[in-house]
C-alpha cells in the first residue's frame, strides 16, 4: 500500500513511511486508552464496547479506501483512538468469569491476538490487490481496481461485524452498580449532615485501593514486562539477518519466519490447555515468577548463538546441503552444526514462548486482581494497557538504537551485541524481583469478595 502514495520516492521511503502510518495508530491508542476505561466504569462495558466496534469497523474500512498518504495517515489514527477500549474485553471477562475458569478465559485474549496477527497477515497478503492477484476473479470490478487494497480491510472487517453483532444481541452489562443497604435514619443523618463542612466530608473519602504500594507494583511490573517484550521482540528479526560478524545468524527471511513459526505452534497448547492447570496448581503469582524467570535464559543466551553462526562461516538461512561438498552433508562437521544451531535456536524461542504466555496471561490475571472494585476495573485495566500501547513505540525506537550502536563497534562483553539482550534479561529481573514482596492475597479476584 504505501508503496502505492506519492510520497515514496525510493524504495528506502517505504519503510520510513510504513513507521509512521505504524506509529499513528499506536499514538492514538496511546492517548485515548485512559478514556476508554474510566468511561466504561461510568457507562457501563457493554455501551463502551459496542463504541468501538463501530468506530473500528468504519475507520478500518476507510483505510482501505486510501489513495494518498495523507489519508491513510488521518484514517489509521482515528482507528486507533478506538482501539484503546481493548482494555475493557478484560474487564469483561474478569466480570463474567469466576475462580473456576477466570485463568482459561483470560488464557484466551493472548491466544486470540496471535490468531488475529498471524491470520490477519496471512489474509491481508493473500487478498491485497485483488484485481492484478485474480484477475479471472476480481479483474472485471472497478471498486477493486479503484481501491486495491479494500478488500482485505472488508474481509477483516468481517469479524468485527460478527462481533458488533454479537454485542447487540447476546452480550448483557457485565457492571453492576453497587447497592449498598441505607442504615435507618439515614435520611435524618443527610439532613444533619448539611451542617457538615465539605472539607470535612472531603476529607472522610477513602483513598482508591488500587493506588497502594501493591497495586503500583502490580502495575509497574505490567511495564516492565510490556518493555521487556517489546524491545525483544523487535530486535530478534534484526539479530537473526544480521551477518554472524556483526553478532548476527545470517538468516534468509524465510529462515527467520519459520524459525518463529515452529516456536508459535506451541502457544496453542500452552494458552488453552497447560496454563490453566499450572495456574490452578501453583496459583497466578507464582506462575507470574516462573514465567519470568523461563524467559531470562532466553535474553541472555540467545546473542551467544553468533557464535556458532559465525563458526559455521557461511549464511545460514541457505540450504546447508547445497553448501556441503560431501556425500552425506548432514552427517559432516558443518551439517552437524547446522542443526545443532536449529535445535538451540528453537529451544530458546520455546522457553521465550512459554515465558511469555506465563508472564503475561498471569499479569493481566493479577492487574485485574488489584482492582478493589468492579467499579475500577477499567480504569486500572486501562493503566496497563496504557503501558502495553506506549511500550510498543518506546520499544522498537531503544532496541533499534542500542543495535545500531553495539552491533560491529568492536567493544566487548557486555557492551558489544549482547547490550540490548541484556537490557532485556534486566527488565525481566526487575519485574521478577518485584512480585517477590507482593502478598498471597493477589492470588484472588479483589473485586469479587
Amino acid at each position: 500500500m504505501v508503496e502505492s502514495f506519492d510520497v515514496v520516492k525510493s524504495p528506502n521511503d517505504v519503510a520510513f513511511y510504513a513507521g509512521v502510518l505504524f506509529s499513528s495508530y499506536s499514538i492514538s491508542q496511546a492517548i485515548t486508552t485512559m478514556y476508554w476505561g474510566p468511561l466504561s466504569d461510568r457507562i457501563g462495558r457493554r455501551p463502551t464496547l459496542l463504541v468501538g466496534l463501530v468506530g473500528d469497523l468504519a475507520t478500518f474500512v476507510l483505510f482501505g479506501l486510501s489513495k494518498s498518504f495523507t489519508w491513510a495517515l488521518v484514517t489509521r489514527t482515528m482507528n486507533g483512538f478506538f482501539a484503546g477500549n481493548a482494555a475493557v474485553v478484560k474487564s469483561v471477562i474478569a466480570e463474567i468469569s469466576d475462580d473456576t475458569n477466570r485463568p482459561r478465559m483470560m488464557a484466551m485474549v493472548p491466544f486470540m491476538w496471535h490468531v488475529g496477527i498471524m491470520g490477519g497477515a496471512a489474509l491481508g497478503g493473500l487478498l491485497a490487490d485483488p484485481a492484478n492477484q485474480y484477475p479471472g476473479v476480481f479483474g472485471h470490478i472497478e471498486l477493486f481496481r479503484t481501491y486495491p487494497y479494500l478488500l482485505p480491510c472488508m474481509a477483516g472487517s468481517v469479524t468485527t461485524t460478527l462481533g458488533l453483532v454479537a454485542g447487540l444481541f447476546m452480550l448483557e452489562e457485565t457492571l453492576v452498580p453497587s447497592h449498598r443497604p441505607r442504615p435507618a435514619g439515614a435520611d435524618e443523618d443527610c439532613l444533619d449532615s448539611e451542617a457538615t463542612p465539605l472539607v470535612a466530608r472531603v476529607q472522610q473519602a477513602p483513598v482508591a485501593p488500587v493506588w497502594t504500594s501493591e497495586g503500583k507494583r502490580v502495575l509497574a511490573m505490567a511495564w516492565l514486562l510490556a518493555l521487556a517484550t517489546a524491545i525483544g521482540d523487535h530486535v530478534y528479526p534484526i539479530f537473526a539477518a544480521t551477518d554472524p560478524s556483526s553478532g548476527g545468524l545470517g538468516f534468509m527471511p524465510r529462515s527467520i519466519g519459520a524459525s518463529l513459526m515452529v516456536a508459535g505452534f506451541a502457544v496453542v497448547y500452552l494458552q488453552l490447555v497447560a496454563y490453566p492447570r499450572l495456574v490452578h496448581k501453583h496459583g497466578v503469582l507464582r506462575c507470574f515468577q516462573l514465567g519470568s524467570q523461563i524467559t531470562v535464559p532466553y535474553f541472555f543466551a540467545t546473542p551467544f548463538l553468533s557464535l556458532l553462526a559465525a563458526h559455521l562461516g557461511r549464511t545460514l538461512g541457505s540450504t546447508a546441503a547445497a553448501s556441503m561438498a560431501t556425500p552425506d552433508p548432514w552427517m559432516s562437521s558443518a551439517g552437524l552444526e547446522y542443526c545443532l544451531m536449529w535445535v538451540l535456536l528453537v529451544g530458546l524461542l520455546l522457553l521465550r514462548i512459554v515465558g511469555n504466555v506465563l508472564a503475561f496471561t498471569s499479569m493481566n490475571l493479577l492487574v485485574s486482581n488489584i482492582a478493589p472494585s468492579k467499579d475500577m476495573l477499567g480504569t486500572v485495566n486501562s493503566v496497563q494497557q496504557l503501558g502495553a500501547v506506549v511500550t510498543r513505540i518506546t520499544g522498537p525506537l531503544i532496541s533499534g538504537t542500542l543495535w545500531g550502536w553495539s552491533a560491529g563497534n568492536g567493544l566487548p562483553y557486555p557492551l558489544n551485541s549482547h547490550l540490548v539482550w541484556i537490557l532485556c534479561g534486566g527488565l525481566m529481573v526487575l519485574s521478577w524481583r518485584a512480585s517477590l514482596t507482593l502478598p498471597a492475597s493477589v492470588n484472588n479476584f479483589a473485586a469479587g469478595r
